[in-house]
């Protein structure tokens, strides 16, 4: 991980605790106020923990096992700790069935808030003398344990959602603005308008779109177009706001400022996209709903037959019982523990889930979209094929020519320059370096006058590079030639490398049957190229930013459930308005920003990796929603007293056991992802890690 991104996801953690109510809310009412923050459930856990303590040595079963003698003030040490607890770690549970009342959707919430209300009141009773057993131990392990999920929940779900602060700060905080008299002075972006003339040095960033009135130089625009080529640019060329120059100094004449630019529009994109995700209601929230209304009405049934058959204490007693057991510890663990697992395994092979909701729908999938350029590919150019003279060797030619190149910055260079240091080749000296703005660099190496630059230095095409020139041509690279002393030696095709791991990654993804898709904004002749060596048939190309997003759209409406995998800014709109949006590799910042999933490698494989994870993850949340029902299926009728006639009652504390023990079959369960995980895995952690 690069030590900016982990400082990244270290504030990450921090912004979490806010912005989760607000992603949610609409999702879930429960989550809707900031009492779910990780930080607040924790301290409320263990304080709620350590008050839970005394009661469960002093007022359950246990306190006989132990055999414990009398402590003074013992009724009012336990009184006074439940009620803390009550109070202290239950409001959540309370505000949450307020919000889902509100909402009209009753669920795990109003479930556990009623029954520790009704546990605490019917033991408050009976410690006043209304006859029966109290249920303090009950109620503070009940809130303990759900707070216990609860936390787990949310410190997996943590989600923020800062895709448009990211964006924004690809744009400078100044710009270098030219005034009319012709003095520079630098003032804030926000302060730009239309017409103004700005200066951008080289390596600077483009503080707004606008036309090119002066200068040559070459722009990256890669991280907000995906052009893995650095684009030419001279007068009455157009620029973008947020993209980097390269060698040359440009005057630039602003055309779009704010939300009419290129980024602004991006932005706006991104905050649609954004409000209209519809979260995937978890499963465990829609059992929880249905075993509310069967818990109360089980309840209200309870108490009216027991009525008519027994005194009011017992009948008051069975329904408390039923309410109190039905509440499901197992339940509320269920699906948080797999989650916080799955998170923590995922986590330790570089996959960050940002959003739980979107990794669950990972097994859904049937298409995954890949973004072309530093996705499947390095983002950065190499030397694919060389074209030589008679009489020179690569050796020479590479020699010379990075010999020139040595000391650039240019893409193009740095690719030479990686080939000769790869080859182990020793690099003469070159004086004079000038370079031809647009064009190339020229210098003097061993008497001899190099020139490296683009094909249009050649006056004419000599024969041997004929054939080669056309090829390159319909395979989209760019070429770069080497003249020396006014003669052609040799050319370079350079394109962008192909990762060696992306062929597996899509064998993989194709073999567990996915439908795999490229989708760039570089040509059709490169997309055309990477897409054959990778085995893919369906391929879009030379597609705009706000193309991509229509186009994941579109797959959509076709039915498709679609996983877009992306690093760059113009993948943010698209990496939102997909079902899944991944983010590979340290990409930008915004990509990481927008998307459900972040891949901390470079590695596309990690992408066959999440979706494995997410089908075995989902499979276990609902071998745990079966054990946590088949609990309530068998406790609830037994505490409502069924089998009372042939002479089987559930006393609470023996119905909180089995609550117990249901609990730790679902723990150890959700523990029994790791092993799997990690027989699966064995290959490909080898090969990625």
């Amino acid at each position: 991980m690069h030590p900016h991104q982990h400082n990244h996801y270290q504030h990450q953690a921090h912004r979490m605790v806010h912005t989760h109510a607000t992603a949610h809310a609409a999702a879930e009412p429960a989550a809707a106020h900031a009492g779910h923050a990780p930080a607040l459930l924790r301290r409320r856990f263990w304080l709620s923990l350590v008050a839970t303590l005394p009661v469960v040595l002093l007022a359950s079963p246990l306190r006989h096992v132990l055999r414990l003698g009398t402590v003074p003030g013992e009724m009012i040490i336990v009184v006074v700790l439940s009620a803390f607890v009550y109070g202290y770690g239950g409001t959540i549970f309370l505000e949450g069935a307020r919000d889902e009342l509100r909402a009209r959707r009753p669920g795990m919430m109003t479930l556990v808030a009623l029954a520790i209300t009704v546990a605490l009141l019917y033991s408050l009773a009976t410690t006043l003398g209304l006859p029966g057993e109290p249920f303090y131990w009950e109620l503070t392990t009940l809130v303990v344990v759900m707070l216990l999920g609860h936390w787990l929940e949310m410190r997996a779900v943590g989600r923020a959602q800062q895709a448009v602060t990211a964006l924004a700060s690809l744009l400078p905080a100044t710009a270098e603005r030219v005034e009319p008299d012709g003095s520079v002075h630098e003032v804030p972006v926000t302060a730009l308008q239309p017409g103004d003339i700005v200066l951008v040095r080289p390596g600077g960033r483009i503080p707004a779109d606008g036309i090119v009135v002066d200068g040559e130089s070459e722009v990256n625009e890669a991280a907000v177009t995906g052009e893995s080529r650095p684009v030419p640019k001279h007068p009455a060329s157009p620029v973008i706001g947020g993209t980097i120059n390269g060698s040359g100094l440009l005057r630039i004449r602003v055309t779009r400022v704010g939300q009419a630019s290129f980024l602004g529009q991006v932005m706006q994109l991104v905050a649609q996209a954004q409000q209209e995700r519809t979260q995937l209601q978890a499963l465990a929230d829609r059992v929880a709903f249905w075993l509310t209304l069967i818990a109360v009405i089980v309840s209200g049934g309870t108490f009216a037959v027991w009525l008519a058959v027994s005194p009011l204490v017992t009948a008051v007693s069975r329904a408390v019982t039923v309410l109190v057991i039905a509440c499901p510890h197992a339940l509320g663990l269920a699906i948080p523990l797999v989650v916080a697992l799955s998170s923590g395994l995922a986590a330790r092979q570089g996959v960050l889930i940002r959003s739980r909701q979107a990794f669950e729908r990972a097994r859904l999938v049937d298409t995954v979209v890949f973004d072309k350029t530093g996705t499947l590919t390095r983002g950065q150019f190499a030397v694919a094929e060389l074209a030589l003279a008679p009489d020179w060797s690569e050796e020479q030619a590479i020699a010379l020519a990075a010999a020139v190149e040595a000391g650039s910055e240019h893409p193009i260079a740095q690719a030479i320059v990686r080939r000769a240091t790869e080859r182990g080749i020793q690099l003469p000296s070159a004086e004079g370096v000038t370079a031809l703005p647009g064009r190339g660099v020229a210098a003097r190496v061993n008497g001899q006058q190099v020139v490296v630059g683009r094909p249009t230095l050649l006056a004419q095409v000599p024969a041997w590079l004929e054939s080669a020139l056309a090829t390159w041509a319909e395979r989209g690279v760019t070429v770069a030639v080497l003249i020396v002393d006014a003669q052609p030696a040799a050319a370079f095709a350079l394109a962008d490398e192909i990762r060696p791991e992306s062929r597996e990654a899509v064998e993989r993804l194709q073999a567990m049957g996915l439908q795999v898709v490229m989708l760039t904004g570089d040509s059709w002749a490169v997309a055309r190229t990477v897409a054959t060596a990778l085995g893919m048939t369906q391929v879009y190309a030379e597609v705009m930013p706000q193309e991509k997003h229509e186009i994941i759209r579109q797959l959509q409406r076709d039915g498709h459930v679609v996983a877009m995998v992306g690093d760059g800014i113009n993948d943010a709109p698209a990496l939102i308005a997909a079902d899944l949006g991944v983010a590979i590799g340290a990409g930008t910042d915004v990509a990481i920003e927008s998307a459900d999933i972040v891949l901390v490698r470079d590695d596309p494989r990690d992408v066959v990796s999440l979706f494995e994870l997410s089908r075995r993850t989902y499979r276990k949340m609902v071998e745990n929603l079966g054990w946590a029902l088949a609990y309530n299926v068998v406790a609830i009728p037994l505490a409502a007293g069924v089998l009372a006639p042939v002479g089987v009652v559930l006393p609470p504390a023996v119905g909180a056991l089995l609550m117990s023990l249901s609990t730790i079959i679902v723990a150890l369960n959700a523990l029994t992802l790791r092993v799997g995980h990690h027989h699966g895995h064995e290959g490909h952690g080898a090969a990625s890690s």
